[in-house]
């Protein structure tokens, strides 16, 4: 008597299309879970649609802020004794240099003066006090530039210390 023991031919494994899921179904669904999953926080949560937030404000605006405001303040003491313009006008036209190149630094354009032509200088007649007031007030302005030059990243520390000169040449120049 002959045995015979059946053979496979061709393909060692059943394709029965037996219901449940093969392996290459589950991976693909598990792919596009995958992939869905990463976008779907992308599209509902009003990422596209929001606006950029403001910029942070520059630590050194301040500074800018001050340099207009006594540019302003030199313009008003010269509006009042045009026989200061000598003096004067090449200070003005420094803080306003400082406060563009300061607003250059930052990218963004500088905002308008503050306080107007009035800014805190005497209105006076007396020469003497409104150069006492300005005095003052470029000794302040040299004490925070000093100040935040010391502070400062290399990039931006000498642009502080020059600023920070001039306004010691200028305490002088007002003497």
């Amino acid at each position: 008597m002959v045995l015979t023991c059946p053979v496979a031919r061709g393909r060692t494994t059943q394709h029965d299309r037996a219901p449940g899921h093969s392996r290459r179904n589950l991976l693909r669904a598990g792919a596009l879970l995958t992939l869905g999953g990463a976008a779907a926080p992308l599209t509902g949560c009003d990422l596209f649609d929001r606006e950029e937030p403001d910029p942070a404000p520059d630590p050194l605006e301040p500074l800018a802020a001050e340099a207009r405001e006594l540019a302003a303040r030199h313009r008003a003491a010269l509006a009042a004794d045009p026989g200061l313009a000598g003096l004067l006008t090449p200070i003005a036209e420094a803080h306003e240099a400082h406060a563009a190149e300061l607003a250059t630094l930052f990218g963004r354009p500088a905002s308008a003066s503050p306080g107007g032509p009035s800014a805190g200088a005497s209105a006076g007649g007396d020469r003497a006090a409104t150069l006492a007031d300005l005095r003052q007030a470029e000794q302040r302005g040299r004490e925070s530039a000093a100040k935040l030059c010391a502070g400062a990243p290399a990039g931006r520390a000498a642009l502080l210390g020059s600023i920070a000169a001039a306004r010691a040449t200028h305490v002088e120049a007002l003497k």
